[in-house]
């Protein structure tokens, strides 16, 4: 098993800090009733920093711009609301 290809490490580093986020927003649910203060803001806007980056890396080993990815998920969803599969599962819906 090969584990030193250069998207490995970001993709794990994505996994975690998306983690990380969630487990932020589950607190703010569990502990402040989902009020978000603006320390609670503040948190997630460097966590979000953080997928952003990784997101940006993974992005870059597949020799995609960010802006690439955005269009094309963009344009996945925009013909999905056209089939009315916006709902559902699965990829190639």
């Amino acid at each position: 098993m090969v584990t030193d290809h250069p998207i490995v490490y970001p993709t794990l580093g994505l996994v975690n800090e998306a983690g990380e986020l969630a487990g932020k927003v589950k607190k703010i649910f569990r502990d402040k009733a989902g009020v978000i203060s603006e320390a609670d803001r503040e948190a997630l806007k460097y966590e979000l920093g953080d997928v952003l980056w990784y997101m940006a890396q993974i992005a870059t080993e597949l020799d995609l711009t960010l802006e690439e990815v955005a269009a094309a998920n963009l344009e996945k969803l925009f013909s999905r609301l056209e089939r009315n599969t916006i709902r559902g599962d699965g990829d190639y819906r």
